[in-house]
């Protein structure tokens, strides 16, 4: 039987369980990973492993602790369902760590799971480090005395560094009305048990992890989050809780870029950091107006938080974020993180003691400009459908009406139009078999231009 093929996308290797996604696969990637730790001849022996509420997440997470344990490693294991930034945490700030790895298919389906490695900088392994990994798929490797489990909590260290960082008496004064949609996620028993531990009131929805996610897909987007109730935001996390999605209180979703802006805005000009917006380049341009109204410098990255962990480590930083949702700042972990995304809006709406609503119409007033963006994802049905739907794009000069006066190839395409409000990205997906038309314009009329002559350009 052909094995299967391993690579890493954006976030690690994800396929379909009992598919691509098996015991055999998980087998090759830790020893892999084994292999590559022993060749950083560290003095450090212990890795971390955390898992979904996926299925069968908690029989490949003990499956993979006795793969470390075999070959010599000391193994902390999570000993319930865990979101991914607190691993990444404990990777981070354990002392004798080495990494950690997470059993997670993030907002995939339901029949999906995934498998990344975190190095103990608590981010996403680099692409060189995944690709030196997949160097030693495969390879000999001997059983090593001296290893050993513990099974452990693993939250009281990161609840304890968020309380470092937000100012949860500041929320509990001005307390925003909040529904907290747990959407069957790894969040639910960390999100609720921070606020209730500082006395911040809230109403909640789908708080049990569910294998199939309550028969929905595990994104924090409006059409998952249901429970909408006039006057409350409405927060949630993706499968692992790395990612946050956020409905205003008249129950409209706000997407990632205008949280993004109000954030840069609100820890530059509010609490005084200082450093560099770190944004990937599907970013809206709305970043780019706050940063420059801001005096804050912007650093461009591809698609991925892997490359924005990395800019952050290289690069003092206020903030960096995906459009996807995926945030995180300087002072906290090099990994994107939707609990401490929640927390952090709850702290700006404290703050500024507004209705998150106020704040977008504030963060749109600043800019001065309004802004749209939508996508268009293509299926794909093989590698040389994505080659054929990028050399055609890349040889465009112009897209509707439009002349293109820009190409930033950082990753895929973004060609900017001549009105320098309107841009395309074109990008493979990571995650998904998918191509991906990332669409903003300044005006509804221009988007659905745009629109239309992509769908009759994509055959």
């Amino acid at each position: 039987m052909e094995k299967t093929k391993i690579t890493f996308g954006t976030d690690g290797f994800r396929g379909i369980i009992a598919k691509e996604f098996t015991f055999e696969t998980v087998e090759r990637i830790i020893k892999a990973i084994c292999l590559y730790l022993y060749e950083l001849k560290s003095d450090k022996n212990t890795i971390i492993i955390g898992y979904d509420p996926r299925f069968m997440a908690k029989d490949f997470a003990d499956f993979c602790a006795e793969l470390f344990k075999k070959y010599g490693f000391k193994v902390i294991l999570s000993s319930k369902v865990v979101p991914t930034p607190i691993v990444a945490y404990c990777a981070k700030y354990y002392s004798d760590s080495v990494g950690a790895v997470m059993l997670t298919a993030s907002h995939n389906p339901k029949e999906y799971q995934g498998i990344k490695f975190i190095p103990n900088y608590g981010g996403p392994a680099t692409k060189e480090i995944t690709d030196e990994i997949l160097k030693y798929l495969d390879k000999k490797i001997e059983p090593r005395i001296g290893g050993l489990i513990t099974t452990k909590n693993l939250e009281d260290d990161y609840i304890n560094h968020l309380e470092n960082i937000i100012d949860f008496k500041l929320i509990a004064k001005n307390q925003p009305k909040i529904i907290y949609d747990g959407l069957f996620s790894s969040s639910i028993g960390y999100f609720d048990k921070i606020l209730e531990k500082n006395n911040i009131k809230f109403e909640s929805f789908n708080m049990f992890h569910s294998s199939d996610f309550g028969g929905g897909l595990p994104e924090p987007k409006e059409k998952f989050m249901k429970h909408k109730k006039n006057g409350y935001v409405i927060m949630a996390n993706d499968g692992d809780a790395d990612r946050y999605g956020i409905l205003d209180e008249d129950g409209n979703y706000v997407s990632p870029n205008i949280i993004l802006a109000m954030l840069l805005k609100y820890l530059k000009v509010d609490k005084s950091m200082q450093g560099k917006m770190v944004k990937t380049v599907g970013v809206s341009k709305i970043v780019d107006i706050v940063a420059k109204k801001t005096n804050t410098e912007t650093i461009m990255t591809p698609v991925g938080f892997k490359w924005l962990s990395e800019a952050m480590r290289k690069n003092e930083t206020i903030l960096a974020g995906e459009d996807s949702g995926g945030l995180s700042s300087g002072n906290h972990i090099p990994e994107k993180d939707g609990i401490y995304a929640n927390l952090l809006i709850l702290e700006m709406m404290a703050y500024k003691n507004k209705s998150l609503k106020e704040l977008v119409n504030e963060i749109k007033e600043f800019i001065g400009i309004n802004f749209y963006t939508d996508r268009i994802d293509i299926k794909l049905e093989n590698e040389n459908q994505a080659k054929k739907l990028k050399e055609k794009f890349n040889l465009l000069d112009k897209i509707a009406n439009f002349k293109i006066i820009e190409k930033i190839t950082i990753d895929g395409i973004k060609t900017i139009l001549d009105d320098n409000l309107s841009s395309v990205l074109i990008r493979k997906s990571g995650t998904e078999p998918l191509y991906r038309f990332y669409i903003e314009s300044d005006s509804l009329k221009k988007l659905d231009a745009i629109k239309d002559f992509i769908k009759k350009n994509v055959n």
